[in-house]
């Protein structure tokens, strides 16, 4: 039996999770650099709903094991159909934000969406974060050179930068809050920050889009400066049934910046 404070994925990698609550079943996935402590306003309502809450902290950032070696979204979903293999969880809705969403879409291809009954993506960094050869959206992939040379100087300007555009505004939230966000950032492993950038920067998950086979929502910022609303429109396009939510006022930080309508809508859509 393991403890469920953190799951183990093989002798050098386990994983912090949080499992709160009871009843229908949600499994977060954070985005980069977090950890799953970033979803706490619905960790800390919707367990009062009737929900189970489930987070899981990727290898690399927050509390989870910070190995040497490959960071990529094969290892992210292989690492997550273990977790969920070792918490015997099915028919959940599975739920990521920006990178993390990226993940719940390459896991409903790669593993053929086992345990998963509904998908929910929240500034998802997919199909691709970056400008690619018939899709025009996103980052030019030298942007993404330029945040990785970035990390290797100063990871802490990296992580202060990419937190000014992360809301809607600059005054969007309190700056403790800010500054926590900052700080959640700073425990991931810079290997893994850095890594985690290429990946964001070379994958190409179009193709993933047509293997979903579950009911599908995405919610999206129509303000969002990291991940813009095209890569939301090419989802609900390429994804076949699903559902586009528009955040009018939010960034990147949907599930704070509006999260009366955030956690409204998604348990509007869990059911």
């Amino acid at each position: 039996m393991q403890n469920h404070e953190f799951i183990n994925i093989n002798a050098d990698v386990r994983l912090h999770i949080r499992d709160w609550g009871k009843g229908k079943t949600i499994v977060f996935i954070p985005g980069w650099p977090l950890s799953h402590e970033m979803f706490e306003y619905q960790f800390t309502q919707l367990p009062g709903q009737g929900y189970r809450c489930v987070g899981i902290t990727q290898r690399g950032f927050g509390r989870s094991s910070k190995p040497w070696g490959e960071y990529n979204y094969d290892v992210f979903a292989d690492d997550l159909k273990k977790t969920l293999e070792a918490l015997d969880l099915r028919d959940v809705m599975l739920a990521g934000h920006s990178m993390g969403g990226a993940v719940a879409l390459h896991y409903m291809a790669r593993h053929k969406g086992a345990g998963v009954s509904k998908l929910a993506l929240f500034g998802a960094a997919a199909p691709s974060f970056t400008k690619k050869p018939g899709f025009p959206y996103g980052l030019e992939p030298a942007a993404v050179d330029g945040l990785i040379k970035t990390c290797r100087m100063d990871r802490a300007k990296l992580n202060a930068d990419f937190g000014k555009i992360f809301f809607r505004s600059e005054d969007a939230v309190s700056p403790k809050l800010g500054e926590w966000f900052h700080n959640m950032g700073m425990e991931a492993s810079p290997h893994a920050t850095e890594a985690c950038l290429a990946a964001l920067r070379d994958a190409d998950l179009r193709d993933d889009m047509t293997q979903v086979k579950v009911p599908t929502v995405i919610f999206h910022a129509t303000q969002d400066k990291i991940c813009p609303i095209a890569l939301a429109e090419a989802m609900a396009a390429g994804i076949k049934g699903s559902k586009l939510v528009r955040f009018e006022n939010s960034g990147h930080g949907l599930f704070y910046e509006e999260k009366d309508k955030f956690n409204t809508e998604l348990m509007k859509f869990a059911g």
